[in-house]
């Protein structure tokens, strides 16, 4: 049975994919852009599990031509970060914001709806690639991220979390102004919150 990142490797066009690459000193990362009204900006993410792969999610534009929009039902985050370390399979939910922008309930939305997506990508990978446990929830745990200020000068970033794990989208992890060095993988998955 082939892992869950080679099938979606299989599944989805790769212009959605984001490649991981490998530092000089062996470690893994991934530099997440987003395409904002007047520039460009982006994050980067070190200290990543070999295994991992990343998808553009705000690039699914089915949902518009079939929902009428109303209830945040087709708005989508960022990206989908899916990793496999020595111990534990991680999806990560992740928008970014460059400012201060965004309301807490159009984020939220934003994170629920590429979680639909996966959803979604878990049921054609059952159904047409028969694959019964491809993306099996039980196997994995989450995580929601909301990043903004990027490119923001200042000496360090702040994360901000409510108690608990944040693991639900009304729960999600906040980071400001995230360093130009990259935000660590473990903080991005921190079981303490």
């Amino acid at each position: 049975m082939s892992s869950d990142i080679n099938i979606l490797k299989r599944l989805i066009i790769k212009n959605v994919l984001v490649p991981v690459s490998k530092n000089n000193y062996d470690k893994y990362f991934l530099v997440l852009n987003d395409y904002g009204r007047s520039s460009s900006y982006h994050i980067k993410i070190v200290n990543l599990p070999e295994e991992t792969i990343a998808i553009k999610t705000d690039r699914f534009p089915f949902t518009k031509k079939i929902f009428r929009c109303n209830n945040g039902e087709c708005k989508m985050a960022d990206y989908v970060v899916i990793s496999n370390d020595l111990d534990q399979k991680w999806i990560i939910y992740i928008e970014l914001k460059l400012g201060s922008n965004g309301k807490p309930k159009q984020i939220i939305q934003q994170l629920e709806g590429s979680k639909c997506f996966i959803h979604y990508c878990r049921e054609v990978g059952k159904t047409f690639l028969h694959e019964p446990e491809f993306l099996d929830p039980t196997n994995y745990q989450e995580r929601y991220i909301s990043v903004k200020n990027i490119g923001v000068a200042k000496r360090s970033s702040n994360i901000l979390t409510k108690p608990g794990v944040h693991d639900h989208a009304s729960n999600m992890l906040r980071i400001s102004a995230p360093p130009p060095k990259g935000i660590r993988f473990e903080q991005l998955i921190n079981i303490d919150g």
